[in-house]
């Protein structure tokens, strides 16, 4: 899964596009100058490569690529607090704004968001913070159960991330090389319980770049141990894992961008993805090539299972009233 420079495909990426070795985008905001726009780019995509998954970080809170037209998405924590305050009210939105994110995504006729965070965490971790639902494991599994709830009914597959906990960790991975020193045993009691909790709800999982050396001496995305021990063995998931984006400073413990593909192929990650360098995209394409390297079946089970367009959402009743409950909750603050 590699990323594009621009609002429209340049001849370039339509060659790339076309290549069996690609099997996914990520759109990032300066693909996206307005919902007609996007929309245009995702069927120019498509046209070059009809199987293709198309993706974007549509968290809600700060971390929202698509904004221009589209809805101003609480944070997650937002919506944690409204849980722990008022269950029945919370679990409610929560449910609805799963499924508000995911219909207008799917509206511009992309398939996934990579939501939701189940990272454990408040204030710790620069990274994550409010991002995350909560500090609480069980409040992140209610509330994440209940997002995904929506955005399945929207018709999204849902990517939990990132995998085994980011919240216990300051350090920021796109900046540097994360190491958290907990045993497994601490992992178990808090951290990993979300993943474990929702494993059969979510369609796919992305892994941290993330050391814990006393558990194990790779970084989680380049880790057998990891992801074929723990997450597929132990924990039972059957879905797809995405690496997180090889082009962040947490992956570049494993080497360059031949070093980093071979080990988290060799681990288990299912689709890799290379961001915003079109020199690494290119090498791991040649590398891919070289090695007719098979693509993963089960990535289809991403794609959209069915989606609203934008005149059917407009005048869509549950979308009309989420829109004016997140108002409500903007202007009153809670």
């Amino acid at each position: 899964m590699l990323d594009l420079e621009g609002t429209q495909l340049l001849p370039a990426e339509r060659d790339l596009l076309a290549n069996n070795h690609i099997g996914g985008v990520i759109l990032f905001a300066r693909n996206i100058h307005s919902k007609q726009q996007v929309c245009d780019l995702v069927e120019d995509i498509r046209r070059c490569s009809e199987y293709i998954l198309i993706a974007v970080d549509q968290e809600g809170g700060r971390v929202q690529r698509f904004n221009q037209g589209f809805t101003c998405l609480p944070s997650m924590q937002i919506l944690g607090d409204l849980i722990a305050s008022d269950l029945d009210k919370g679990l409610e939105l929560a449910k609805n704004v799963g499924w508000l994110m995911a219909s207008e995504v799917l509206a511009c006729g992309l398939d996934i968001s990579f939501a939701p965070v189940l990272d454990v965490d408040r204030h710790h971790s620069s990274i994550i913070g409010d991002r995350s639902f909560s500090d609480s494991a069980e409040r992140v599994i209610v509330a994440a159960n209940a997002f995904i709830s929506g955005m399945n009914e929207a018709g999204m597959a849902a990517t939990g991330k990132h995998f085994p906990g980011h919240g216990g960790v300051v350090a920021d991975s796109h900046l540097e090389a994360p190491v958290d020193h907990r045993s497994m045993a601490e992992l178990e009691e808090r951290d990993l319980q979300p993943f474990v909790a929702l494993s059969a709800e979510l369609a796919g999982i992305m892994p941290a770049h993330i050391t814990f050396p006393s558990i194990d001496s790779s970084s989680v995305g380049f880790s057998k141990y990891w992801l074929q021990q723990i997450l597929r063995s132990n924990i039972g998931f059957k879905g797809v894992i995405f690496s997180d984006d090889l082009s962040m400073k947490g992956a570049d413990v494993a080497g360059g961008y031949i070093e980093k593909t071979e080990m988290a192929l060799s681990a288990g990650c299912d689709m890799i993805l290379v961001c915003n360098c079109p020199e690494g995209a290119r090498e791991v394409l040649a590398y891919l090539e070289r090695l007719e390297v098979k693509g993963c079946e089960k990535i289809a089970t991403m794609r959209a299972s069915k989606s609203l367009n934008w005149e059917q959402l407009n005048k869509n009743t549950r979308y009309q009233q989420t829109i004016k409950t997140l108002q409500q909750l903007t202007d009153t603050g809670t």
